[in-house]
């Protein structure tokens, strides 16, 4: 009875930390976890035999960061394979939209892939700012995969020291 009590505890400790690490996995990923809508110009075709693919193909991560300083918020989102004309960015009152379309490209040599991950189609990121900004003045960059937008802050979020006088 005492080794099955032990293996009862064991399996509870191996669920929770499961659960724990999923969970973790969940948050970081919340936001970066992008549905891909395909069409017929930018899916794959289907898989073929000895073709390891996971099923659904059609979400991504497309991680990203949020940096805040003094004057500004600069947005790093990671989208490779992609050229700058691909993607449409858009400030609607406190969100970052990313749009974008990412096209499959054939392999042009005889074979077969053995796994398929990488999803395709367009997608659009909507990613909450901290503070009101001028989109008017917005700067964006792409760079080796890396988007990086640049979004200067509106001048009431500001902050101003106040000098105190004694009078």
């Amino acid at each position: 009875m005492e080794k099955l009590s032990e293996l009862k505890h064991g399996l509870e400790e191996a669920w929770h930390s499961v659960a724990e690490g999923w969970r973790h996995v969940r948050e970081r990923a919340a936001g970066a976890l992008t549905r891909f809508t395909p069409s017929s110009k930018t899916s794959p075709p289907p898989a073929t035999t000895g073709e390891v693919q996971i099923p659904s193909t059609s979400w991504a991560l497309l991680a990203g960061d949020v940096f805040e300083d003094e004057e500004r918020v600069v947005v790093r989102l990671e989208v490779p394979g992609m050229e700058k004309h691909d993607l449409e960015i858009e400030v609607r009152s406190d969100v970052l939209v990313v749009r974008g379309e990412k096209r499959y490209e054939h392999e042009s040599s005889e074979g077969r892939y053995r796994i398929r991950q990488c999803a395709y189609g367009s997608f659009h990121r909507a990613i909450p700012l901290p503070v009101a900004v001028l989109s008017e003045k917005a700067r964006a960059r792409y760079t080796n995969g890396v988007l990086r937008i640049e979004l200067p802050k509106a001048e009431h979020v500001k902050g101003r020291r106040i000098e105190i006088r004694t009078d």
